[in-house]
């Protein structure tokens, strides 16, 4: 009996919030000194309106202790950091968020981070040292190497280094349970936590990961040519959407979803092609012009070394071209390549996206940049010996970081994990979890269900804490993974009304860690998670980048 109750003990001290008080009051800490760095500001934020630094104002938020503070590791270094931590009902955890792009400020944070403090969660958000840069815009770090270092990884860890001690010394002691969350770039600063800085972190949420920074840049490269190939290339928005919904008609039921699904389940058993609607004749909306043919098979199939054929990066998955702000007709109505300021810090501010050599301009990119920006390595051994836990999604409509390069570092990662291959991924999911989501844009949006309790993938502000439920929300579920012991098997996505929760909630489904899928039971309610299973659907067309470029 002594026993059941010491571990009943335990197990509530880790989940219910304890209310540590503080050791210093907020606005003492502008004294304490940092390594690599200094305190700009310390002030008491008493809630429960505040305006953040996004500009946008929240209200009911808890009282918190807000600290800024500038790093400069190198003579070139200029790291922005915040860090939120509230007045009471500290729990004993620590959240480092991810940022977006190029960062350049914690904009992207801000939602995150209210709701971490109002779930008695210490916080911070760096920019990445790459200010004034901007999400799609980091021209002005031609010629500021440590910048790119900054930006590849060294920023994300002092961040959380400084932010340590600033807990530590507000509290009186350090946090429990230290987790990273973040989606896109967040998703990059994710893996390289893991890889180069096993002990920063317990827990680690990555969503979308550009963790193969320089191969997504070229891809993106390639996709704009492929659109402005020839005056006939280019695809207007009734075009992008007439090919989405031609690809939805064709594979939602072979993708192993439902005939009334708007989106596919599994795009890997989806083989439509773009000459199925080419024009017969003359152009019209419905159809496609030769030139948008040949440019849709070549953006699906991805870029490729024009001397040895071999595949660079994996090409766009069908289903997601129509994803909004960032599909197929945003990303070829730019006056350049998005986010093409990486191949101006190594080719200079007059390269110019025409001459782009995906042979040797590749290999030049990589050489210089790929050590620095890359997280590519599948060695994760020092972070699970340790115990860390890392679960990971993406979206199955993403159209700017393709999902196949991560089920492909998934499967790599599993490949290091055990000498029978047959156990590989058994090894591998005892610390390392992949949900691929059904329908879901870059991060956020899109057709499918979308919401599962992280901010990043629905960009939904919800006043309070999230919904204590690990089955609906990722970040929950990881944090029990982490604490209980307790695995995600499945997180149950919500899909509202026009991605708007207060218009109320077209479907639930669940989503599932790979190698499984959701799959429809066969009675009930299809609107209603409760009625799939997660299933292996036994795919095999992983089709993956060479080998040299998977560094």
């Amino acid at each position: 009996m002594k026993t059941i109750l010491a571990c009943l003990f335990v197990a509530l001290s880790v989940v219910a919030p304890v209310n540590v008080a503080t050791a210093v009051t907020c606005e003492t800490l502008i004294a304490v000194p940092l390594q690599d760095g200094v305190i700009t500001s310390a002030v008491s934020v008493p809630g429960p309106r505040f305006t953040g630094p996004d500009g946008r104002t929240y209200q009911e938020v808890q009282p918190f202790c807000r600290v800024t503070a500038t790093l400069t590791p190198t003579s070139d270094s200029l790291i922005n950091v915040e860090v939120w931590m509230p007045i009471s009902g500290w729990n004993l955890r620590f959240e480092g968020t991810g940022n977006g792009g190029y960062a350049g400020n914690i904009a992207l944070d801000v939602p995150e981070m209210i709701a971490a403090v109002n779930a008695g969660r210490a916080v911070a958000a760096t920019d990445m040292g790459t200010a004034p840069s901007t999400n799609n815009d980091a021209d002005a770090l031609v010629g500021h190497p440590e910048k790119w270092i900054d930006f590849g990884y060294r920023a994300t860890h002092l961040m959380t280094v400084a932010a340590k001690q600033i807990v530590s010394t507000f509290y009186g002691q350090g946090p429990r349970y230290s987790y990273f969350h973040g989606c896109s770039t967040g998703g990059q600063q994710a893996l390289m936590e893991a890889q180069r800085f096993p002990d920063d972190y317990d827990g680690i949420l990555g969503g979308a990961p550009a963790n193969n920074r320089t191969h997504v840049h070229t891809n993106a490269v390639w996709v704009y040519k492929q659109f402005h190939a020839t005056p006939a290339s280019y695809f207007t928005p009734d075009k992008v959407d007439r090919v989405t919904k031609s690809v939805v008609a064709a594979c939602a039921l072979k993708s192993g979803g439902l005939g009334s699904d708007n989106f596919l389940t599994d795009p890997r058993f989806c083989d439509w092609d773009p000459g199925t609607i080419q024009c017969p004749l003359l152009d019209g909306p419905d159809c496609l012009t030769p030139d948008q043919v040949s440019a849709a098979r070549a953006i699906y199939d991805g870029p490729r070394n024009p001397t040895n054929g071999h595949l660079i990066y994996p090409g766009s998955v069908r289903g997601s071209e129509n994803a909004g702000d960032l599909g197929w007709n945003a990303l070829g109505a730019t006056p350049e390549p998005q986010f093409d300021s990486l191949f101006k810090w190594v080719f200079g501010a007059t390269w110019l996206w025409q001459t782009y050599d995906f042979a040797g301009d590749m290999a030049d990119v990589d050489l210089v940049l790929a050590p620095i920006l890359n997280a590519m390595s599948t060695d994760l051994n020092a972070f699970k010996n340790r115990g860390g836990k890392l679960l990971m999604y993406h979206g199955w409509a993403d159209p700017i970081i393709q999902p196949q390069d991560t089920i492909d570092y998934y499967y790599r990662v599993a490949a290091t994990q055990a000498k029978q291959p047959a156990k590989a991924l058994t090894e591998t999911q005892t610390f390392f979890r992949l949900f691929m989501v059904p329908g879901m844009n870059h991060c956020s949006s899109g057709a499918g269900p979308n919401a599962f309790g992280n901010r990043y993938s629905a960009h939904i502000v919800v006043p309070g804490p999230p919904v204590a439920d690990a089955g609906h929300d990722a970040f929950l579920a990881l944090q029990q993974w982490v604490e209980q012991g307790i695995a995600p098997e499945r997180i149950v996505a919500t899909k509202y009304v026009n991605d708007d929760p207060s218009q109320g909630i077209r479907m639930t489904r669940p989503i599932c860690p790979l190698p499984t899928v959701p799959s429809y039971s066969g009675g009930g309610d299809t609107s209603d998670a409760a009625n799939f299973v997660c299933a292996d659907d036994h795919a095999t067309n992983n089709v993956s980048a060479a080998p040299e470029y998977l560094r």
